[in-house]
């Protein structure tokens, strides 16, 4: 039997969705959404009706009725911490990303529209490997402050992804393998993965490498210093640190493509920062070298930067001793959203029920 799957991943200014059919998908869709229009919303909540509608439009277009569907996956999003895998979404889970309650963040619609989609088709919803996935050593939570918790927050659907179709191309498993994935994207994050589970990661929105506008780690009493010294409030800050910094605020571009070009232009200061943020991303794979004791079978490079040969040059070169390099470009979030729930559909794992819906 065949299985019919929506997959549903909503980004700040765009939804991508996709159908399959078991393996394959026979529709893939990104839906652009005008700035303007989203600016109109008070929240990320209230946007639900207004893309929901855009999906129903494309596969109408696509002459594939929302009935038809098997089961219904969304991207997960900021919920309470919890071990990577497949859930079934339910009310508890839909109130706290409604209400926000642990951040916005576009994901946090991914179960909410798969819910919208799941109750026209008569079937179940669910979100894989969440944003919030959380498979932490208990040595990986300590801050240095016991106020603070490291917490865990990263882009697990696609780390996983990568791990588990690297293992099956090495005809091993993904919990056999000890490996470092470093998601080069808006944001990088970096993991240990050892026995299937992401044991260390930094948390891409408040640590670890700066990225092409997310600040990173930063010296601590330096930044308490430009916190309280008058020039920005809350909003600014927050803002600045997770919109405007690290490559923008050098530079005063996003674009990898455009600062190459600044560079070979001439622009030392874009040649430095560019280099920069892949010798942080080199600093990061060490670190989790350490923590994987030494012991690692590969060093994976994935995200939109991964495509950039010259910038994944400049970090290989600095941590082949380490493992050998794979280059797996790009992002797998909607398939590996129809993979997770293809498993449970073929009852090779169980859904797992989402801890505040016990």
């Amino acid at each position: 039997m065949a299985f019919r799957m929506l997959v549903i991943n909503p980004g700040a200014t765009s939804t991508k969705i996709a159908v399959f059919k078991d393996e394959r998908a026979f529709l893939q869709e990104l839906i652009e959404h005008d700035s303007a229009e989203l600016a109109s919303f008070c929240g990320l909540p209230e946007q639900e009706p207004y893309r929901k509608k855009l999906i129903l439009d494309v596969l109408k277009r696509a002459d594939v009725e929302p009935t038809s569907f098997d089961a219904i996956a969304g991207r997960g999003g900021l919920l309470v911490p919890m071990p990577g895998g497949t859930y079934e979404v339910c009310p508890n889970m839909l109130a706290t990303l409604r209400e926000s309650r642990h951040g916005e963040h576009a994901s946090n619609l991914g179960a909410l529209l798969a819910y919208d989609f799941a109750l026209l088709a008569g079937c179940k919803a669910y979100i894989v490997d969440p944003v919030s996935t959380d498979e932490f050593d208990p040595v990986a939570r300590i801050s240095g402050l016991p106020e603070i918790q490291r917490p865990s927050r990263y882009h697990a659907l696609n780390h996983k992804a990568v791990a588990r179709r690297f293992a099956s191309s090495q005809g091993r498993s993904y919990a056999d393998m000890r490996l470092i994935v470093a998601h080069l994207g808006t944001g990088t994050s970096v993991a240990a993965h050892i026995g299937g589970k992401s044991i260390d990661v930094n948390d891409p929105l408040n640590e670890g490498t700066f990225s092409v506008d997310r600040a990173g780690s930063l010296p601590v009493r330096e930044f308490m210093e430009l916190c309280y010294s008058g020039k920005y409030d809350r909003r600014e800050m927050t803002k600045k640190i997770g919109q405007e910094g690290g490559l923008f605020a050098y530079i005063g571009t996003k674009d990898l493509r455009r600062a190459w070009e600044m560079a070979d232009g001439g622009d030392e200061e874009a040649r430095v920062a560019i280099e920069a943020m892949a010798y942080q991303i080199a600093k990061d794979i060490g670190s989790m070298a350490a923590v994987c004791c030494g012991k690692v079978d590969n060093i994976i490079l994935t995200g939109g930067m991964a495509y950039s040969e010259r910038f994944v040059a400049l970090i290989e070169e600095r941590v082949s001793f380490i493992a050998p390099v794979r280059i797996m470009p790009g992002e797998e979030e909607l398939t590996s959203l129809a993979m997770g729930v293809l498993r449970v559909l073929r009852k090779e794992e169980n859904a797992l029920t989402y801890p505040e819906c016990g």
